[in-house]
């Protein structure tokens, strides 16, 4: 951290803005067909064929489909003063900041990669590089933080 710097304050939360919008338009998008295809592409006739197992069926995939969706748009990473937070989809881990070694994005990658004290990684899917410019801005600040902490 520069000379004079102050520290950034805490806590920070980081989230992926690209699938964020994509789970939020693809939710949005998949209501509108099946509300469409339902009362304006199905006769009343169709409609009094399709039996409360052929609905249930399609409601439990949908609501799959939802919660896969919800998974990927609740991802995100927490710097506390004490701990990192990691949530990839429905799985949150902690970890002290002794514990993190290094945060990196590669060129090409899709999301962070921590570095951890007993040899291992962590996928974060907090930062993801599809989000261009701003994944690389995050990374940097998550460093910065890192690096005051450690």
């Amino acid at each position: 951290m520069p000379a004079g710097s102050e520290p950034l304050p805490l806590p920070r939360v980081y989230r992926p803005l690209g699938p964020r919008l994509a789970a939020v338009m693809a939710i949005i998008a998949i209501i509108a067909i099946l509300g469409l295809l339902w009362f304006v592409g199905f006769s009343d006739a169709t409609r009094a064929r399709v039996t409360w197992l052929q609905r249930g069926t399609v409601i439990a995939l949908f609501g799959l489909g939802i919660a896969c969706l919800h998974a990927m748009a609740r991802s995100r990473i927490e710097a506390h003063e004490d701990r990192l937070v990691v949530v990839n989809g429905y799985r949150r881990r902690e970890f002290e900041w002794a514990q993190v070694i290094a945060a990196r994005l590669a060129p090409g990658a899709p999301w962070v990669v921590l570095d951890l004290a007993d040899g291992t990684t962590c996928s974060a899917m907090g930062i993801q590089g599809s989000d261009g410019a701003r994944a690389k801005a995050d990374v940097r600040e998550l460093r910065t933080i890192l690096a005051a902490r450690s």
